[in-house]
């Protein structure tokens, strides 16, 4: 495995705390693009990394939940062909009279108001995978989302919703 150096001697596996990423979902090439896109930011407790959002196009603190987040962006866009115009990151889900944020949501190309494929991320170490799938399912079936994916970047797990008859 290629241990991807970001600066100052921080690696991609430091941003994960030190999770191997030997069995990932991701190639070097989409690693490397995510590192490309770091840059080191002054904070009052020394460096911090924050990464340029593939989709939004502003600088987000780099957690490890965002480097699974940039990761299964860059796959979504160079493996399966959708197009950045069809993403919304952090897209605001109703829930009855609540609402919750959706990592990813994928919109219809011809319908660009109605989600298609929500993604639910979790970061490696997250313990509470069960309650992130859950959550997924949820937003699909408030959202009216067909698909539903989640996704620690070690293993992916696809919903397909079935109307009801």
């Amino acid at each position: 495995m290629v241990d991807y150096a970001i600066f100052n001697g921080m690696t991609l596996n430091d941003v994960l705390k030190n999770t191997s990423y030997e069995d990932v979902l991701f190639s070097e090439a989409e690693k490397a693009a995510v590192v490309s896109a770091v840059v080191m930011k002054e904070t009052k407790g020394g460096q911090t990394p924050y990464v340029r959002c593939l989709i939004q196009g502003k600088e987000i603190k780099l957690t490890s939940e965002e480097v699974i987040r940039q990761l299964y962006l860059l796959k979504l866009m160079k493996e399966y062909g959708y197009n950045q115009e069809q993403f919304k990151i952090d897209s605001e889900v109703t829930m009855g009279t609540s609402a919750k944020r959706a990592d990813i949501v994928i919109y219809e190309k011809t319908r660009p108001s109605q989600p298609y494929i929500i993604v639910e991320l979790k970061s490696p170490q997250n313990p509470t995978a069960e309650e992130g799938k859950k959550q997924l399912e949820s937003y699909c079936k408030f959202s009216g989302a067909s698909i539903g994916v989640w996704t620690d970047g070690k293993s992916v797990e696809y919903l397909k919703v079935v109307d009801k008859v």
